[in-house]
């Protein structure tokens, strides 16, 4: 099974990528940092973007997890705007036969701000064909998951 971690955070070595080697450990995995990444906003057209080299890194997987810290109630924002660009270049069912995890991490996180962002990964998955199999949001569940 090919992994690819897409590191929402701005902090590459920070909580979320802590989480990250938590839920993969023990399995070889590529880590993506979206930080080191030209994603222009959804609309704008550069030269330079990079938006396609991480959609081109997702279909060589067999598991995508995303993680993302929890800023201002919901995913930061580097998610965000990788997720407003799938809209559009993405057909959907693109990424059918791919698994989908989340990983949210945030300092005690309110129970609606998990759910939506939850609700929001889980829309996204549907809509791009990936079998989403949830969100992990400390230690605990990240330990007790077993990876397919």
């Amino acid at each position: 099974m090919s992994i690819l971690f897409i590191n929402a955070s701005p902090n590459k070595n920070g909580n979320t990528a802590e989480l990250a080697r938590e839920l993969l450990d023990g399995k070889e995995y590529e880590t993506l940092n979206l930080i080191d990444y030209k994603i222009y906003a959804y609309g704008q057209e550069y030269a330079d973007d990079q938006f396609d080299d991480i959609v081109e890194a997702i279909k060589k997987v067999d598991t995508v997890v995303m993680g993302s810290p929890l800023y201002w109630h919901n995913i930061c924002g580097l998610m965000r705007n990788f997720l407003d660009r799938c809209y559009g270049p993405i057909g959907q069912g693109e990424f059918k036969g791919k698994k989908l995890y989340f990983i949210m991490q945030g300092a005690a996180p309110e129970k609606w701000q998990l759910e939506a962002c939850d609700f929001t990964m889980s829309r996204f998955a549907g809509l791009y064909g990936f079998e989403y199999k949830g969100m992990i949001t400390d230690s605990k569940e990240a330990k007790n998951i077993r990876m397919e």
